[in-house]
């Protein structure tokens, strides 16, 4: 018998765990949800709306004095209060403590 020098020919370890179990695939990332906005702009809509119409307010200063109007216009820091029998007043936002629609 002749002997026949045979190499043998074997898959390499990588090729064979890549047939047994596919490439993992980086996990697929869930959409996060958006960021909320800074400014919701609903203090600028209420304050609108009562500017529209008209309505009687009652403000609540920190010190605790009372003040009754409407409100004419409002920018960013104040509030312009028209008063009825009394001068129109500036009323600065931190000044308020709390303000309620008069009854």
């Amino acid at each position: 018998m002749e002997t026949v020098n045979r190499k043998l020919i074997r898959p390499s370890l990588n090729e064979i765990k890549e047939q047994i179990s596919p490439p993992r695939r980086p996990a697929v990332q869930t959409q996060k949800k958006p960021v909320p906005p800074d400014q919701t702009n609903a203090e600028n809509f209420y304050y609108v709306k009562q500017m529209q119409a008209k309505t009687p307010m009652v403000f609540v200063l920190r010190d605790g004095e009372t003040l009754h109007g409407v409100i004419e216009w409002y920018d960013k820091c104040c509030l312009k209060v028209n008063r009825e029998g009394e001068p129109n007043i500036l009323i600065y936002k931190p000044a308020i403590k709390y303000m309620y629609k008069e009854a």
